[in-house]
Order: structure tokens, then C-alpha cells, then sequence
């Protein structure tokens, strides 16, 4: 059984960089991320991943989720990464460049039994692999599918910037994946950092495609991406109509009820109490 969490925010930061990850214990975001691939100078992932090691044994990140991207399966770093990783056990091991289910049943084997793992999706191979990336999600333990669009885009050899409606339906695969096999769907990142209207946007987008939440990486990004992917008070306020409807005596044991002028079925009733839970979630 997958066990269901919020993840709004999930901040990738240098596994190499010790008062990145110092600061991360204290930040809102609901996961953090030690990078040992992109964010890492080839010099310094011997490094990187000792401090990795180190940050999951010492713990100290409170509600937050911690997750090690090792560097892709076939560089000369991965196994390292993956002996490593597998000692430790951090809450789960993001795999890069994801191409087939091959790929993840390599990084079990490494990793024993016990690791959750999540698969970045940035790559046109594995946007064609995600029907079976769902169905072996269950026995691969893969909990989680994120969206890599910066290399999905060069994968695709689109132009830069990317246009957003090149990359959009290719998302969407993504979430249906995800959703096929009940794991958590993260979108892509937001490159610019100086322009935060650009966040919101992308965070409302995402949000419309069905995804639990974004990837960011920078710090100043965390607060727009938990806004933007909480729910609203509107949609708390309906969320606790449509839960009170159905609680009445009258009308509890309805299949569907009249609420605002419009039908309301049992689905939004699941779906209302889905949003509630995750307002209570995040308030504690």
C-alpha cells in the first residue's frame, strides 16, 4: 500500500553544498531533495554523496520528506551512489532518466527491498515506457512519477525557451501514469527565479493537469509552489458543504443530492473529503 502525503514542494539542492542542507531542516517544503547528478560538479560527487550519507543518518528534517537523486544508471558514479544509498535508506531514491522498467529493476536490485523509489520522467523513451512503469510500479516499489521537463525538452530537441504546449501533453501522460497506479505526480521545475509571476502560473498550471505538486530549486520558490497547490477557501469552504450535504440524515444515504444549483454525486463527496484531508495534513 502506498502510503498517500502531501507534497506541494519538493527542493532539489546540491548534496555537496553543507549550508544548503543546514537551511533545509528549516524550510517549508514538504520534501527536499539532495541532488548528486546535475547540481554536482563531477569533481565533487565523491563529496556530495558522503554528505548525503550523512544528512539521512543525522536526520533532523522534521515533517520533511527526504529524498537522494543519484546520478543516472549508466555513469560511472551510480553504483557508488547506490551502495551507498542502500545502507541508509532514505525515504526514497530518485532515479534519473528513466527509460524503461529496466532501468528501475536495476536500481532495486542495487537497493534492496526496503527504499521507496521515484522515477524522473525526461526522456522520450520513458514518456513511451510509462504504461509499464505503471503496471510494475507496485512490485518495483515506485511511489512516485516527476516530471524532468528541462531535459525532456532537449530530448526532444525543442527550441529554447520551449514553447509550453509542446511539453503540456507529454505532462499529462505523466499524471494519467501516475494516477493509473496510485503514485504521487511532481511537475517539472520552474527555471526563472526572478520572476515570480511566472511560478504562480506554472504552479496553477500544473495544478489544473492534475499534478500533487512542484519541483523547485530555490528556496524563494517553496512558498508560491505550497500556495498554489493547496487548495483554496473556496474550495475548502465547498469541500465542507458537499461533506455536511451528505452528513445530513435526509440525504446520507443519496446517491446524489442537489448542492448549489448543481448535481452532486458520491464522487465529489470522495473528493471533498480528499481535499479536507489534505488541508488537515498540511495545518499540522
Amino acid at each position: 500500500m502506498i502510503r498517500r502525503m502531501i507534497l506541494r514542494s519538493a527542493l532539489f539542492l546540491p548534496a555537496s553544498n553543507a549550508r544548503a542542507i543546514a537551511k533545509a531542516r528549516t524550510l517549508d517544503s514538504d520534501a527536499v531533495i539532495l541532488d548528486l547528478e546535475d547540481a554536482v560538479a563531477p569533481e565533487a560527487k565523491a563529496t556530495a554523496r558522503e554528505a548525503a550519507a550523512a544528512a539521512v543518518r543525522e536526520g533532523g528534517f522534521g515533517k520533511r520528506m527526504l529524498i537522494v537523486r543519484t546520478n543516472g544508471l549508466d555513469t560511472a558514479w551510480a553504483a557508488a551512489d547506490l551502495a551507498a544509498l542502500a545502507s541508509i535508506r532514505p525515504a526514497a531514491v530518485l532515479i534519473p532518466k528513466v527509460n524503461d522498467v529496466a532501468t528501475l529493476e536495476r536500481a532495486r536490485a542495487a537497493l534492496g527491498p526496503d527504499v521507496a523509489l521515484w522515477a524522473m520522467i525526461e526522456t522520450c523513451r520513458g514518456i513511451l515506457s510509462l504504461p509499464a512503469l505503471a503496471a510494475a510500479a507496485r512490485g518495483l516499489g515506485l511511489t512516485a512519477l516527476v516530471a524532468g521537463t528541462n531535459d525532456l525538452a532537449k530530448d526532444m530537441r525543442l527550441p529554447a525557451p520551449p514553447a509550453p504546449e509542446a511539453l503540456l501533453p507529454l505532462r499529462v501522460q505523466i499524471v494519467v501514469a501516475a494516477r493509473a497506479a496510485g503514485l504521487i505526480a511532481l511537475d517539472g521545475v520552474c527555471n526563472a527565479l526572478d520572476a515570480p509571476e511566472r511560478l504562480v502560473a506554472e504552479c496553477a498550471e500544473g495544478r489544473r493537469l492534475g499534478f500533487d505538486g512542484k519541483t523547485l530549486i530555490h528556496p524563494n520558490q517553496i512558498g508560491l509552489a505550497n500556495q498554489g497547490f493547496g487548495p483554496s477557501e473556496a474550495e475548502i469552504a465547498r469541500a465542507q458543504r458537499i461533506v455536511s450535504a451528505f452528513a445530513d440524515p435526509a440525504q446520507a444515504a443519496l446517491g446524489a443530492i442537489r448542492l448549489d444549483g448543481q448535481m452532486v454525486e458520491r464522487l465529489h463527496l470522495a473528493e471533498a473529503e480528499r481535499i479536507l484531508a489534505l488541508t488537515r495534513t498540511s495545518a499540522g
